[in-house]
């Protein structure tokens, strides 16, 4: 007898649309003040200034990625449970794991101040400007990594709207406007850093008050007072966790970010600020992951639990489409267009086209793999995510050390696209091994059809005749987006864009929909 078909009912679906809205606002949001970042910068400090600072943002990255010790991914794989099956245990959980993070990141922070003069000794002329920015910044990492597991963890209790609105709305809103009046009221490269990490304190009161509000009312809403020491056995998992976690993560954002500090060891300062200007615009085809991702984190930890794994395919089978779907156009557009949009940070800055257009080659190749990472660390494998980011940091490393003297930022290009995808294919591997949750590779192309012809075609055609400029640009995405919605809205039953829609209106839904339409032939498959 096959078993009854998976399903989510109309509160989870209307829970799924409000949060999706909120996320994908978000994320909009904090991708466009990311680019405002890049561009204020670019035009005011220039290549070589815009390379200081961003080598700097590098160094702080990669430290907090270790300092919060991987509590942020902890929080949001644990907190669903507790508040699910054992809401008395939310605050002692939370208190040791804010406590862990405070006490590492203050190590880290004192490590990073105490040992920020050493960067002096590397790259060019501007490396002592790095050092003394690093060494300001660095008393800020304890605040970083707490902001970032309070958010998670508010995230992992139900708030995806304080989530986004300090973390992706008001952090990424207020750091240009900072940057922006420090640079040109003549501050130091130092001064523009530190203007960048200033507003994590505020945004740490503001993450901690809602947290507080969200602890008291799932203890009011059960009848219970937790306490403040957290179960032992609890805290054994959490730790089991977020140890491979911490490593994965260190590694995750050095990927990330260590071939901005590599290109400026190795060519410079100023080739640092334009492969840093190039590598940054790939964060405006993450606006849909990450509004996917902050989503279905929650949603896949839950299900897993419960071992609901037909309903873990078909969401990750319509999440993966729909990234595919709404980012690869962008990339295309990127990459066609790389000299135009590099030259709005500044003309020096078009040198870094090619690399932008070798970077959006890479991206669209790993989205097709959809969230295939939060699969991974939702079911609790979070060492199998370590293992994968060592080897992948291992040949990003060497890449980067062969490829760079040879080819400039072009060779840190290379390198990130194919780290970046051997990332992807082996967490594609691994899930697909311990869960039984597999890419289906025919939705994921078709979808990966529609958006290289409906805006690839374009985009090419209106380059070769029109050239690389702004009216080529602007009349590619025109006709692109006419073809898009069109070839859309004939084909919206198959694409299940009806769903989608429901995260766009907040839209209660009509008597049998489902934001995991499908799910019976999933289920008899699997």
């Amino acid at each position: 007898m096959s078993a009854a078909p998976p399903d989510l009912s109309a509160p989870d679906t209307r829970r799924l649309a409000r949060e999706g809205t909120a996320s994908l606002l978000g994320s909009a949001i904090s991708a466009t003040m990311g680019f405002a970042l890049i561009v204020v910068l670019a035009r005011t400090l220039g290549d070589a200034g815009a390379g200081v600072v961003l080598q700097t943002i590098a160094v702080f990255t990669i430290v907090l990625s270790l300092a919060r010790a991987g509590m942020d991914s902890a929080a949001v794989w644990i907190m669903p449970r507790l508040a699910s099956h054992n809401p008395a245990a939310i605050r002692g959980t939370l208190t040791s794991m804010l406590l862990i993070t405070a006490v590492l990141s203050t190590v880290c922070g004192a490590l990073t101040v105490a040992l920020a003069p050493q960067l002096a000794q590397l790259g060019d002329s501007h490396a002592s400007d790095v050092a003394d920015a690093v060494a300001l910044v660095g008393w800020f990492l304890p605040a970083g990594a707490l902001v970032l597991v309070a958010l998670a963890a508010t995230r992992g209790l139900g708030g995806i709207v304080p989530y986004v609105s300090v973390g992706s709305i008001g952090l990424p809103v207020i750091r240009p406007i900072a940057v922006w009046a420090v640079a040109i009221a003549g501050g130091s490269y130092a001064s523009v850093a530190l203007a960048w990490a200033a507003p994590l304190p505020l945004a740490l009161v503001a993450a901690a008050f809602v947290l507080r509000v969200q602890v008291a009312r799932h203890e009011r809403t059960a009848g219970v007072r937790g306490s403040w020491r957290v179960d032992p056995a609890i805290r054994r998992s959490v730790v089991a966790y977020a140890l491979p976690r911490t490593l994965s993560a260190g590694m995750e954002q050095s990927l990330i970010w260590l071939d901005v500090l590599i290109v400026g060891i190795i060519a410079g300062s100023a080739a640092a600020g334009i492969y840093g200007g190039a590598s940054r615009f790939i964060a405006a085809g993450l606006i849909i992951d990450t509004a996917l991702r902050i989503v279905v984190a929650t949603r896949f930890s839950s299900l897993l639990f419960q071992e609901k794994y037909g309903e873990v395919q078909a969401l990750y089978r319509i999440a993966a489409r729909w990234l595919v779907l709404l980012s690869a156009p962008i990339y295309v557009v990127l990459a066609v267009f790389a000299p135009v949009v590099l030259g709005w940070l500044g003309p020096e800055f078009e040198q870094g086209s090619t690399a932008l257009a070798i970077l959006c080659v890479g991206a669209i190749l790993t989205c097709t793999t959809g969230n295939i990472q939060s699969v991974l660390l939702m079911s609790g494998r979070s060492g199998w995510a370590a293992f994968n980011k060592a080897v992948v940091l291992a040949l990003n490393v060497g890449g980067n050390l062969i490829l760079i003297p040879l080819i400039g930022v072009n060779g840190a290009a290379i390198t990130w696209a194919f780290s970046m995808l051997v990332d992807a294919v082996l967490a594609v591997i691994e899930v697909r091994h311990f869960i039984g949750i597999r890419m289906e590779f025919g939705t994921i192309a078709y979808a990966l059809l529609i958006a290289l012809t409906t805006f690839g075609i374009p985009a090419i055609a209106f380059r070769l005749s029109l050239g690389a400029t702004l009216p080529a640009l602007a009349l590619s995405l025109a006709v692109s987006a006419l073809l898009f919605v069109g070839w859309c809205a004939l084909d919206r039953d198959r694409l299940q864009l009806r769903d989608f829609a429901l995260l766009a209106r907040r839209q209660k839904p009509r008597e049998g929909d489902t934001l995991t339409g499908g799910l019976s032939e999933v289920a008899s498959r699997g």
